[in-house]
């Protein structure tokens, strides 16, 4: 068993709030069509960009790729029902959330695999020199 490896918190943290900075980016442009579009246009963009932020965020913690991942959905979510707090949302915010965690695993899961199979490059590579 390996030792302790430590979590990235501020790393974490940052790449949430970025993740949460980038949907509120998208909500105006997603109103120029109608008050109704951002009930469709946030919930993949809050799933796009948690993925985004998780794979950024995995390749910099360099382990627990998907736990990082997965902090970066949770601070995401977090920071929403922060602001939200007390307000009635619509059931695809709500949803939001569980997408906000679902695309930071999936950018960390990703990011693992990435690194996996660079490594396992890096050694065929050497194993030909």
């Amino acid at each position: 068993m390996s030792p302790t490896i430590k979590i990235r918190w501020g790393l974490a943290l940052l790449g949430g709030f970025l993740a949460e900075a980038g949907i509120f980016a998208v909500m105006p442009i997603a109103l120029q069509f109608g008050d109704q579009a951002p009930l469709y246009v946030i919930p993949p963009t809050c799933l796009v960009m948690t993925f985004v932020f998780g794979f950024w965020v995995g390749r910099r913690a360099g382990s627990r790729f998907v736990l990082h991942g997965t902090l970066v959905g949770v601070v995401a979510a977090l920071i929403y029902i922060g602001l939200t707090l007390g307000q009635t949302l619509p059931l695809a915010y709500v949803v939001s959330h569980f997408l906000k965690v679902l695309g930071g695993m999936a950018g960390g899961f990703v990011a693992s695999r990435q690194l996996k199979q660079g490594a396992s490059t890096d050694i065929e590579r050497a194993a030909v020199v």
